[in-house]
C-alpha cells in the first residue's frame, strides 16, 4: 500500500471555529557529496589521485565508509519532522552513476524505492550532478542535462558540470527540478565570479524556457552555487528575492537569504561561514492555493554527527580529507532542504 507521510496542522477551534487540517509533507534536499569517487582509474578524467595508489590513498575500505556515512545523512534529512527521508534529493560531486546506485542499495536507503536521474557532465574532474527520487512520491516524465559553455582568457574550453533539468508530477502536480553545481571560486572572485554569473544566465534561460511552454509549471532550482543568496549572480541575474511580498508573477523567491542574514551556513572557510547550497523557486510555490504544493519552510541539516567536535575547527563540517589527511568524515558541507505542503481534501 502506498504510504502517505502527513503533518498535522492543529488550529485551535476555540479560537478560529475550524477543525484541524492534515497537510501532505514533501521534503526536498540537496547534498554536496564532496568527491564521491569509486576507487578505479578512469583513463578519461583526471581522477588519478582519488584511487588507491593516488595521492588521497582512496581505497575499497575508505569507499565503503564514505558511501556508508553519505547514506546516513541523506536517509535522516527533515526526518525529525517528515518521519521518513527526502522525497526528492539533488547531488553533486558524485563521480558516475554506478557510485550512485551504491548509495541508494546501501540499507539506509535500500528500502526507500529511489530513482536516478543522471548523466555525465565533461567537467575535467568528472563530478556530476544527480536526482534521487523517491518512486512512489515523483514520476519523472521529461529529463535534459544542460551544457555551461565556459572559455578562459585565451579562448579555450572551460570544463565544468551541466545543470540538470527534471520536469515531472509529485503530488499529481507539475514540478521542474534544476539541479545545480556552478564553478568554484579558484583564482579569486574577480576572475571567477564571471563564470557564475554566466551559471545563472543558463538558469534563467532554463526557467524562462519552461515558463513559456506552461506558465503553471513549479519550478525548483538547488545546488551548490559556489555563491551566497546575497551575490551578484542571484540578486543582480536571477533577480532572487529573500521576502515573499518583493515577488511578482515571474519573480524567484529565495529563503535560503533569510538564513544567511541569520548567519546560518552550509560550509565554513577562514571563520567565515558561506551559504552555498541553496533553493530558490517560481513565485507559484509561495503563492499557491493551499490545496496545492506550497512552500513551508527552509533549513540547513548540521547535526552533531556531521560536525567536527574538537580543535580549530570545530563546529566545521566533518570533512572525508582535511589538509590531505584521512578524517574519515562526510563532507565538507551541509546539506540544505526544503518542506512543501499541500492541504488534504476531505
Amino acid at each position: 500500500m502506498r504510504s502517505l507521510i502527513c503533518l498535522l496542522v492543529l488550529i485551535s477551534t476555540s479560537l478560529h471555529g475550524q477543525k484541524s487540517n492534515t497537510y501532505t509533507l514533501r521534503t526536498i534536499a540537496f547534498y554536496n557529496v564532496e568527491n564521491l569517487f569509486d576507487t578505479k582509474n578512469d583513463s578519461l578524467i583526471f581522477d588519478d589521485d582519488r584511487t588507491p595508489e593516488g595521492s588521497y590513498h582512496w581505497t575499497h575500505e575508505r569507499y565503503k565508509t564514505k558511501v556508508d556515512h553519505i547514506s546516513k545523512v541523506l536517509s535522516k534529512i527533515g526526518e525529525e519532522t517528515s518521519k521518513t527521508s527526502p522525497d526528492v534529493i539533488g547531488l553533486c560531486e558524485v563521480e558516475n552513476r554506478q557510485v550512485i546506485e551504491d548509495l541508494i542499495q546501501h540499507p539506509n536507503l535500500s528500502g526507500k524505492g529511489y530513482g536516478i536521474v543522471h548523466f555525465d557532465s565533461p567537467d575535467a574532474r568528472g563530478i556530476d550532478v544527480a536526482l534521487l527520487f523517491k518512486k512512489e512520491s515523483y514520476l519523472p516524465t521529461s529529463f535534459k542535462s544542460h551544457r555551461l559553455l565556459l572559455f578562459d582568457e585565451l579562448g579555450e574550453r572551460v570544463y565544468t558540470r551541466d545543470q540538470l533539468v527534471v520536469g515531472g508530477l509529485l503530488d499529481q502536480e507539475d514540478i521542474y527540478f534544476i539541479v545545480n553545481h556552478w564553478p568554484s571560486r579558484r583564482g579569486g572572485e574577480a576572475i571567477s565570479g564571471p563564470k557564475r554569473v554566466r551559471a545563472a544566465l543558463l538558469n534563467k534561460r532554463i526557467i524562462d524556457s519552461i515558463q513559456e511552454l506552461n506558465r503553471k509549471a513549479k519550478i525548483i532550482s538547488m545546488g551548490d552555487l559556489n555563491d551566497d543568496p546575497t551575490d551578484n549572480s542571484l540578486k543582480n541575474i536571477l533577480k532572487t528575492k529573500g521576502k515573499p511580498q518583493q515577488l511578482d508573477s515571474l519573480g524567484l523567491y529565495n529563503p535560503m537569504e533569510k538564513l544567511y542574514r541569520k548567519g546560518i551556513g552550509s560550509l565554513a572557510y577562514r571563520d567565515k561561514w558561506n551559504l552555498f547550497d541553496q533553493f530558490f523557486m517560481t513565485s507559484n510555490l509561495i503563492n499557491a492555493d493551499k490545496t496545492e504544493l506550497t512552500f513551508w519552510k527552509a533549513g540547513i541539516y548540521a547535526p552533531a554527527f556531521i560536525r567536527t567536535q574538537k580543535g580549530k575547527y570545530k563546529g566545521y563540517p566533518l570533512r572525508t580529507y582535511s589538509g590531505g589527511s584521512y578524517t574519515g568524515g562526510y563532507s565538507d558541507h551541509f546539506p540544505s532542504y526544503i518542506f512543501l505542503i499541500k492541504q488534504m481534501t476531505p
